[in-house]
This record gives structure tokens, C-alpha cells and sequence, in this order.
């Protein structure tokens, strides 16, 4: 009998069944199509050894000019600096104690000190660095109250607990002497309020832990009690961030990765700037700093529709006046805004009922504002990234594309991701650029309502193809400045770190588990049952070749709505000729696994031996 070649058409389609994706793939994970090809996705290791605290959902990379390469990295808990492959902490201090407004008490047995400091400020899992005390008059010593803490838990407005720890951070038990406060010099350096890791829709409902205020009632969102999400530009060599809904902070290169970030306030020559915002950009042609979502002049209070922008070429200078370009508009439709988008020529501002074009003219208004679309926005503030002169971004029913125009995009695996998707923990959502393969990604969560991101879907906008998987990230860059493209994961519960991918072909030193499954392959009109005798299998090994052990299963059933079963399985390696199979169905399903580590592939066209095997 003949050899039958069987050709898959590129992108996995889940749109319809299984046996209606016939010549076509079903399923897959941690596989791309490239050229019409199937193949597995670039491996992927640890960036820098060391862990950073909380999860990062930003991450931006730029280069300063005297050749220095920078990744900023904002997660729920810090704000840091990566250079030459070492994480600087440049979070920035919210306020600072006089000597002796800290004091301590502790318990003999337990590991728990209480700091008493009238109207901290703080909330549950901020960072306090503790010094000029002196020791309490046991085990706990100065050397193990003049650190940095992490708070615990907050008793009241002027009062929290935190661990006592040695210098290498194992826990300190106090004992009958430590009858001490401290003394009277004690100093405690306060940084910027944490996030958290959790969205809170609007009302506020439940945004307090068991135990304390807010627990079980609805209450105010703020920055420190809602999902901690950063924008990031540059500004020039120096960096301008801002957490969602909070203030605008500014790092100065110049002073090095041991200078902290200050806020824009603080920096000579500040006037009117903005004292919270929803996101911070700084634009590419015209060089202004602009707040979307901001407070107004004269208001401390966030307009969410309000966009503001400093003078040009100036981060401190938000005072309009007749010499200079700084300004302001209010956007009238929409309630809020949800994300900004820079662009060759424009921005595109997202509301939560459209879509405007914000476009620099010069004086005397400086900006423009244009609508390009009515009821379709981003279902995050971070689900749209520009790539290939174009816009791609997710909304709450579909995927888009901007280029002067807004067009959706035919996705054959749309209902497969926003069935799955949990709508509770949108805000997490994000997408990312893969130049080098032609493809957009929006990684996005699976599960109950707490749960993080753990799947993707990918579209390759060159072969206008989709395919899907699983992947644990936080945030995703491109990194233009880096030799590969860099991510962080999103554990909750563990130590977390940046990771370096499209890099050889193990997940940081396992296998990746790639697989890949058609959809249901019969023949004519599924009458007659085929008999296979035979594959001969056709791929292409990157990687160490000696390595390779794929699965090549072959699945079955008779009926669409019957339950499909393993009728043979070829074992393929490097050097594998043909594989003899036996086995007899209505509809084919092939299934292609990847064995073990460092090595990947791409699949060309199988052929089998198929034959007809009557009606019964």
C-alpha cells in the first residue's frame, strides 16, 4: 500500500470539535508554528541567581548613554534595578522617623516583637529598616533589631509586629532579659506602602485580611489594598515609574544603583506635579511626561479621565503657563481610564468605553484628541502592546488590532481562552512581543478566583496562525537592550526570579513538556475504519540529538462523542527510520510528545500507511 502524507494545516483551531479540526491541530503546549511548521518553544533559564521579594507584573528595559543596560523591575513588595546581572532594591522611602519615636517590646519565649511608633503609616507587608537601637537585654541584640523588617502584621494605627531574625534571617527567640525598648535613638526608615497580589473590583468588597478592618465589608480601594501594577518609561538615562493609582517616582542614573528612587516632588525645581496617577509615560518625539488618571492642579484627589503632562524636556515642571507646553485634558466619555499605549505617531489611550488617539500638534494646545473606536477597550491595563507598526490588545470578548483603525481578529481558539479565563483577576493579564518569531502573547489566569497567571495564547501576526499553553509568569519584555528576551515568575508562595527565555531548550534545567494533538483524521466521510501499519516520521532536532526521545501516539475512537483511546505509541529518536503500528479505528488522533530535555523540534510532514479496513 501507498504511503499517505499527512499535512496539518499551521495554528491550533478550537473553535469547533475535535473531529471538525480534521487536518488541522486540536491541542498543544509550549509549541509555536513557524514557516506553517510545528516546533517546540526556546527553552528557558534563571536571569540572575538571586530572588526578588513579591511578584513583578513590570518590567522595562532601557539603555543609558555612557552604555549602561538597566531592567527596572516593580512587583507588589519592591521596586528594583538590574545591572550587569546584580538586582539593586531602589524602593522608595515614604517616610522617615526621629530618633527615638521607635520603640520595642518583646515577649519572653516568642519570636514576635511588638514596635509601637505613633501614626506609622504603614500596612501589612511593608519594609521598615530599623537603626540606632540598642539591644533589649537578651537574645535580642541590636545587630537583631538594626535591619530591615518586613511588617507582619499591623496591631493598630501606632503599633505592628515583626519577626526578630539574625543577620543570616533565621528567628530569634527572646528570653527573660529582653525587658528593653531599644532605647532612645532608634530611627525606623519607612518604604513606600506594598500591593497586593489579588484585583479587587471596584467596591472594595473584602479587601482586608481575616482579622482586621475591612474584612467582610466594602470599603475604599487604594494603592496599598488593590493588585500592585507599575508603569515604566525612561527619561532620558534616568527612570520615571508609578504604581497604579499612587505617585510618581523618579531614579537618577547618575547617582547610581545605591540611590533609591525619590518621589518627582522631592526633585529640584518640582512644581505642581502630580501627586497620583494611573500610569506614567514619557513620549518619543516631543519628550513630555505625561500622568493618565491624574490629580488635578490644586486637588489631591485622582481624576481617572484626567490626562496631564509636564513642560517638554522637563520631568519636574507641571505648572502651565503662556512660556512653556506643560498641560492637561479631561477625556468626556468613558469613567475611567484603563491603559495608554505608545505608538510610532500617537498614543492610544484606552477608556473603559473606547478608544482615543492622543497626538502631538505643538503649541498652543500641544496635544490632540480623536475617538477611533466606541465599546471596545483592553480588559487590562497591560493587555496591548504595540508591535510591527500595529496595536494588539485583548478585550473583555475578543482580540484586536489598531493600524489607523481598529479590526478584530478571527481567533480559532477564542472560546477555549475566555471560557477558561478567570474574569475575577483580569487586571493580571498582560501581553508581550516576540519580534524574532513574529508573535504577540497575552499570558492570562486559570482557575478559582485567586488564581494567577498559569496559560497563554499566542498569534503570530506574519502566518496569521494562534496556538496556546501554560506558562507561570508575571510579566514578560522583549528586553531589545538584552540578547534574549526576559521574564519573572509568579509564585505566590515561594521565592520568585527573572528568567532568561528563547534560551537552549530546558525550563531552567527540566524538560519543557511540549506536546502537540491533532484533531480527528478519518477517512472519505468515516464510513470505513483505516488500518495503520506504519509511520514514517519527519522532524528536525535542535539542540543535543543523542537526547531525543519523542512519543508519537496514536489515538482512536469510532464515534465523535466517544472517549478516544491509545492504539499504539512509536518511540522516535535522532535516527529513527519508520515505526511499524498496528492499529484500527474510525478517527485518527495523532499525539506528539516531547521525552526528557535539551533538545528541540519541528515537525515536517508524517506519512503512514493507511489502509482501508471495511465498514464494521
Amino acid at each position: 500500500m501507498a504511503l499517505t502524507k499527512v499535512q496539518f494545516k499551521p495554528g491550533i483551531d478550537k473553535e469547533g470539535t475535535e473531529y471538525s479540526a480534521d487536518s488541522g491541530w486540536f491541542d498543544g503546549d509550549r509549541v509555536r508554528f513557524r514557516k506553517g511548521r510545528a516546533e517546540t518553544i526556546g527553552g528557558w533559564t534563571k536571569y540572575v541567581g538571586g530572588a526578588i521579594k513579591g511578584v513583578a507584573r513590570s518590567l522595562f528595559d532601557w539603555g543609558s548613554a555612557d552604555g549602561n543596560k538597566y531592567l527596572g523591575i516593580g512587583t507588589n513588595l519592591k521596586v528594583y534595578v538590574e545591572n550587569g546581572g546584580a538586582i539593586f532594591d531602589i524602593t522608595p522611602i515614604r517616610q522617615t522617623t526621629s530618633a527615638g519615636d521607635v520603640t520595642f517590646a518583646a515577649t519572653n519565649g516568642s519570636s514576635t516583637l511588638v514596635v509601637s511608633d505613633t501614626s506609622h503609616g504603614a500596612v501589612e507587608g511593608d519594609f521598615v529598616t530599623l537603626s540606632g537601637a540598642a539591644s533589649l537585654g537578651g537574645n535580642v541584640i541590636a545587630a537583631v533589631l538594626n535591619q530591615e523588617y518586613q511588617i507582619d502584621l499591623i496591631v493598630n494605627a501606632n503599633s505592628y509586629n515583626i519577626t526578630a531574625k539574625d543577620t543570616s534571617g533565621n528567628t530569634v527567640t527572646a528570653n527573660g532579659s529582653d525587658t528593653g525598648n531599644g532605647g532612645s535613638s532608634t530611627v525606623g526608615t519607612y518604604q513606600i506602602n506594598t500591593g497586593t497580589n489579588f484585583y479587587v473590583d471596584s467596591t472594595g468588597w473584602g479587601v482586608g485580611g481575616w482579622g482586621i478592618p475591612a474584612f467582610g465589608e466594602s470599603v475604599d480601594l487604594t494603592v496599598s489594598n488593590q493588585l500592585r501594577l507599575y508603569s515604566q518609561d525612561a527619561f532620558g538615562d534616568d527612570l520615571v515609574f508609578n504604581p497604579r493609582a499612587g505617585g510618581v517616582f523618579f531614579w537618577d542614573e547618575s547617582g547610581g544603583t545605591s540611590a533609591r528612587a525619590v518621589s518627582l516632588s522631592s526633585l529640584g525645581g518640582a512644581s505642581n506635579t502630580p501627586v497620583a496617577a494611573l500610569q506614567v509615560m514619557v513620549s518619543d518625539i516631543d519628550r513630555h511626561v505625561i500622568c493618565f488618571g491624574a490629580n488635578p492642579i490644586g486637588s489631591v484627589a485622582l481624576d481617572p479621565l484626567f490626562i496631564r503632562w509636564s513642560d517638554q524636556e522637563n520631568a519636574v515642571n507641571w505648572t502651565p503657563t503662556a512660556t512653556n507646553s506643560a498641560g492637561g485634558q479631561v477625556l468626556s466619555t468613558g469613567t475611567t481610564i484603563v491603559g495608554a499605549i505608545k505608538t510610532r505617531q500617537e498614543i492610544l489611550v484606552f477608556t473603559d468605553v473606547g478608544i482615543q488617539a492622543m497626538r502631538f500638534v505643538g503649541a498652543p494646545f500641544i496635544y490632540s484628541f480623536s475617538p477611533v473606536a466606541e465599546n471596545v477597550s483592553m480588559i487590562s491595563p497591560k493587555a496591548g502592546v504595540a508591535a510591527a507598526d500595529a496595536v494588539f490588545f485583548m478585550d473583555r470578548e475578543g482580540f484586536y488590532v489598531y493600524r489607523g483603525a481598529v479590526q478584530r481578529l478571527p481567533c480559532s481558539v477564542l472560546d477555549y481562552v475566555f471560557s477558561n479565563l478567570q474574569f475575577d483577576q483580569r487586571f493580571k493579564i498582560f501581553a508581550t512581543t516576540n519580534p524574532d518569531d513574529s508573535e504577540v502573547t497575552w499570558y492570562y489566569p486559570v482557575g478559582d478566583a485567586s488564581a494567577d497567571i498559569t496559560n497563554y495564547v499566542t498569534f503570530n501576526y506574519l502566518e496569521d496562525n494562534w496556538s496556546i499553553g501554560t506558562l507561570d509568569r508575571g510579566a514578560f519584555i522583549h528586553a531589545p537592550t538584552k540578547e534574549f528576551p526576559i521574564a519573572a515568575s509568579n509564585s505566590l508562595t515561594s521565592d520568585n526570579y527573572l528568567y532568561i527565555h528563547e534560551f537552549g531548550h530546558t525550563a531552567d534545567g527540566e524538560p519543557i513538556n511540549a506536546f502537540i494533538a491533532s484533531g480527528g483524521i478519518g477517512l472519505g466521510d468515516g464510513e470505513s475504519f483505516l488500518s495503520l501499519r506504519r509511520v514514517i516520521p519527519d522532524f528536525t532536532f535542535r539542540g543535543r540529538e543523542s537526547a531525543v526521545d519523542l512519543s508519537l501516539e496514536v489515538r482512536g475512537k469510532d464515534f465523535p462523542l466517544d472517549s478516544e483511546s491509545v492504539l499504539d505509541t512509536a518511540s522516535i529518536n535522532s535516527s529513527t527510520g519508520q515505526y511499524h503500528l498496528r492499529a484500527r479505528t474510525r478517527e485518527m488522533i495523532v499525539k506528539i510528545s516531547t521525552n526528557g530535555s535539551e533538545y528541540g523540534w519541528t515537525l515536517g510532514d508524517l506519512r503512514f500507511d493507511i489502509r482501508t479496513d471495511g465498514r464494521r
